[in-house]
């Protein structure tokens, strides 16, 4: 059963995504994003979000997968690569911006590590220590 939460949640970044006509289904009534991912079996939220975090080609083509697989609207048969194209440029692009993607849309490339600038401080650090322990033992003979 669906909490009252979920039913009254507030407005999303992706609601512009989710509303989204996907097209007409066998009997007449329009079928949004939402609705589709819905008949899916897919949380329409969370996958909305997912498709946000990635590349826009990247979305793309997940999106083309996914429709390309829903039988419900006839007209996706032969236009999923269109409405997957339209849809994707419905995503939100700040989701995208805060994080760095690689070219196949996954989460990751070139970070610094914080641990590196502490490593070769503390092998300097080490070395004057050396350093000064030999300098010192050396002067008593």
């Amino acid at each position: 059963m669906i909490e009252t939460d979920q039913l009254h949640s507030a407005p999303s970044d992706c609601d512009r995504f989710l509303f989204a006509p996907v097209g007409e289904d066998k009997n007449g009534y329009v079928v949004t994003v939402l609705s589709a991912f819905a008949r899916l079996g897919l949380d329409p939220r969370k996958e909305a979000s997912d498709l946000a975090g990635l590349s826009r080609p990247a979305a793309r083509e997940r999106l083309d997968r996914l429709l390309a697989g829903f039988l419900d609207v006839p007209a996706l048969r032969q236009g999923h690569w269109l409405t997957a194209e339209r849809l994707a440029s419905l995503l939100p692009e700040q989701m995208r911006s805060g994080a760095t993607l690689r070219d196949d849309g996954t989460p990751g490339g070139v970070r610094t590590k914080p641990e590196l600038p502490v490593f070769w401080l503390l092998m300097i650090l080490l070395a004057l220590v050396q350093i000064l322990y030999f300098s010192l033992s050396g002067t008593g003979e």
